[in-house]
């Protein structure tokens, strides 16, 4: 265990931790006798214990430290003990957990923990680290309750306007004026457009990096992963104005440039801030097994290219959005290219390698250009097909957000499972329930453009038991299957060795007529509201067409049909 010798070197004395403390800077709880090495980053030394032990306080940011981050090493023998008992053997244990990756044997799932894994949740809009005024460890909390494994969060390069941006009116991601904690330091210079002093890009925020440390911590020990989006497109004049990146935001005369342009590598001296983030975030998160980096949110919104259309025959609005599938422009493109040779080089040199997302587009297509290094490809707003036309290329496949639909739990319920069922990896629901005051997610009044409920989140934890329930290793799409389902639309997934997991998407009785091998099978239907499970007794088979009759069900029912020698 690599922790073995800083553990050494903690315990022997408390001049060995000052010593220590110039690469891991703890800090003294200020006025405790006991003399304890306070984490708490940022936080003045006044103590007389702590100024007789250390002498001068080391204002040095310890974001560099990776263990024991939220723990006190007390001089007492007793209190040292439990604090071995209580925090170091726990966080050893982590850092020597490999990282989620793509399954070996099946990489349209993940390998975490021992276990073939698929990701669902209905998580919160990404701002939970950098509002300060949000409560992380209850938000996390909920999800862990709900039986959500996924969230995503915004590395800080990109914010939102409070009531303003996209009609969200309770917007995590648009911190109330001087709440906004970003990677970077505060100026003495008063005049950041979001509220408070400008942003210093050659000084990192020790608050921001406790607050990512402790997210990325409790996200690990509830078995939570997370999605640490580095940039995200502008959208337009709103969002740059609020941009740390924008000249006005900072002291450190970033080049004036069109918004359009951020997220080019034609930036100016803002690709070497934007380089200097990336590489900070990937050391500060390396020791978590429970990240991957998704490159930048929406890349083609800001210079977006046509690739096709949804409906063809609309009159108005044929090519825009919520009907253009847009993909990014060439020199976005080259600029994505660069961030993850940054990434990448810079966990060349550390301890563990995570996987990296790349968000393709709205919608569905078949992807060209997936940038080398790429594991998971990202969809918004995605159709099935969006997994079937992309299966064969050996990626996890990820429906990264959905939204805007209201707030019906029925059209986000009706979209999880067909997009899962037809291969897909990963499953988020961006929930408006989770906001500032209502961190557990049970902010239920209108919200802007979508969803997201406690509601919702336990019918999609009926999805994640079913899937995880399953031989998800052997499961691929399957099109034989099904011959013929009336008034409703199928996807299914099938083992090859008898297993079937199949979801019928409309309203039923309907009858199924299926292609089903020789064999003996049981037959259960489950409600995708309510979760029950209901066993439809067994069937002989010898082979050939079967039919089956399904129980009554609204907007959807899934259903599993196993041979039994084959379980």
């Amino acid at each position: 265990m690599g922790c073995l010798p800083e553990i050494k070197r903690l315990t022997e004395d408390t001049e060995g931790a000052r010593r220590k403390s110039k690469s891991h800077p703890l800090r003294f709880r200020s006025g405790d006798k006991d003399g304890a090495w306070d984490t708490r980053l940022g936080k003045e030394c006044t103590g007389p214990s702590a100024r007789k032990r250390r002498g001068p306080q080391d204002d040095k940011d310890c974001a560099d430290c990776n263990w024991a981050r939220r723990a006190s090493v007390i001089c007492k023998p007793a209190k040292l003990f439990a604090f071995f008992f209580l925090f170091i053997v726990p966080i050893c244990a982590q850092q020597s957990e490999a990282p989620i990756r793509l399954h070996p044997e099946n990489p349209h799932y993940f390998l975490y923990r021992g276990k073939a894994v698929a990701l669902v949740t209905s998580a919160g809009h990404y701002g939970a680290v950098i509002n300060g005024e949000f409560d992380y460890h209850k938000y996390l909390a909920a999800l862990d309750a709900a039986g959500m494994n996924y969230t995503r969060v915004f590395g800080g390069s990109y914010v939102e306007e409070p009531r303003k941006s996209f009609g969200i009116r309770r917007n995590n991601l648009a911190p109330e004026a001087g709440k906004f904690v970003a990677p970077w330091a505060r100026s003495d210079v008063a005049g950041y457009a979001g509220g408070g002093n400008k942003l210093d890009l050659s000084k990192w925020n020790p608050e921001y990096f406790s607050r990512l440390h402790e997210f990325l911590g409790d996200a690990a020990r509830r078995g939570i992963v997370v999605e640490i989006g580095l940039f995200s497109s502008q959208y337009g004049e709103m969002q740059w104005s609020l941009s740390p990146f924008k000249r006005e935001n900072n002291v450190n005369g970033t080049d004036a440039i069109d918004w359009k342009k951020v997220n080019t590598l034609e930036n100016g001296n803002i690709l070497g801030y934007q380089e200097k983030y990336v590489r900070k975030l990937v050391r500060e998160a390396n020791a978590y097994p429970n990240v991957m980096y998704e490159i930048a949110n929406e890349p083609w919104s800001d210079r977006p290219v046509l690739a096709d259309v949804m409906n063809p025959y609309l009159f108005t609005g044929r090519d825009q959005y919520p009907n253009s599938v847009d993909l990014p422009d060439e020199a976005t493109m080259a600029w994505q290219a660069r961030v993850v040779e940054w990434i990448t080089n810079e966990e060349a040199g550390l301890p563990n390698k995570h996987m990296i997302a790349q968000d393709c587009c709205n919608f569905r297509y078949t992807v060209r250009g997936v940038l080398p290094g790429v594991s998971v490809l990202n969809f918004h707003y995605a159709y099935p097909e969006a997994a079937t036309l992309n299966y064969g290329l050996g990626k996890a496949l990820s429906y990264d957000e959905t939204g805007f639909l209201g707030q019906s739990d029925d059209a986000y319920t009706r979209q999880a499972w067909n997009f899962m069922l037809a291969g897909g990896s990963v499953f988020d629901g961006l929930d408006y329930s989770f906001t500032v005051g209502h961190d557990d997610g049970t902010d239920v009044e209108a919200n802007g453009p979508g969803g997201g409920s406690p509601e919702l989140r336990r019918r999609l934890k009926i999805l994640s038991e079913f899937l995880n329930g399953l031989p998800l290793v052997d499961l691929k799409p399957d099109f034989d299957l099904v011959k013929h389902a009336g008034g409703v639309v199928t996807h299914t997934l099938s083992s090859g060795r008898g297993q079937y997991a199949m979801y019928l998407d409309g309203n039923g009785p309907v009858e199924l007529s299926l292609n089903l091998p020789a064999g003996e099978y049981s037959v259960w239907w489950i409600d995708v509201v309510s979760g029950e499970n209901r066993d439809a007794g067994s069937l002989k088979h010898p082979g050939g067409e079967k039919t089956i009759t399904s129980p009554p069900f609204r907007n959807g029912i899934a259903t599993r049909i196993s041979r039994r020698e084959s379980r």
